[in-house]
């Protein structure tokens, strides 16, 4: 069982945590983890975008002149590609690009990730993550006594009013219950803080 050292919010050594090795020490499975990751882009997508082809737009019903004569090109519709305001070629479509992941690799993937986060030393454990005021000074001063200066994901076990609004104008900060955590986020993130709680969490949801 992986032993992690526990900081308090000043990063003072307040004890150590055992964490379960089959949630916290499994494989690196890169292929699933790229799987649920291009599955939540994916997901993302509106897939709204659409333009008219030449038999959907108004109009061009008569041929613009006579097939031989004029000394120009022949032409059968107004609404020919070529023309202005005309049809769009191989136009684009509303469509879905929703992609489905069943919940056992959703599971492996995540804990693969948070795995490996946790091998690579990129992982904070937290023994309470909470503000005294919701003031942004606070959590500003919290990265820089840690030495986080790019992205860090904030997994909490609760949604403490005070420490989002403390995290809600660092733009390096996102914020997300453990019981919302996912393998985008892990990734995305180059480094994670997580609390003590939510490490119990996310035992009760995964299974120890």
């Amino acid at each position: 069982m992986p032993k992690v050292t526990l900081y308090d919010m000043k990063k003072s050594v307040v004890g150590n945590l055992e964490l379960p090795e089959a949630l916290f020490a499994t494989e690196y499975n890169e292929s699933v983890i790229h799987q649920a990751v291009v599955a939540r882009l994916a997901n993302e997508r509106q897939g709204t975008k659409s333009t008219l082809t030449r038999s959907e737009v108004r109009g061009g019903g008569a041929k613009p002149w006579r097939q031989k004569g004029t000394g120009r090109a022949r032409q059968g519709s107004i609404r020919s590609p070529q023309w202005v305001k005309g049809g769009v070629v191989f136009a684009p479509k509303s469509r879905d690009f929703s992609k489905k992941m069943n919940s056992k690799a959703k599971q492996v993937a995540l804990l693969s990730a948070l795995s490996q986060k946790i091998r690579d030393d990129e992982v904070f454990f937290i023994d309470e993550i909470k503000v005294s005021a919701p003031k942004t000074k606070e959590m500003a001063t919290f990265l820089k006594t840690f030495g986080i200066e790019k992205s860090v994901l904030v997994v909490m076990d609760n949604s403490d009013a005070d420490v989002l609004r403390a995290c809600a104008n660092i733009e390096a900060i996102t914020t997300v219950p453990a019981v919302q955590l996912s393998t985008y986020e892990v990734v995305k993130n180059s480094k994670l803080v997580i609390s003590k709680q939510a490490v119990e969490q996310i035992k009760e949801v995964y299974g120890e």
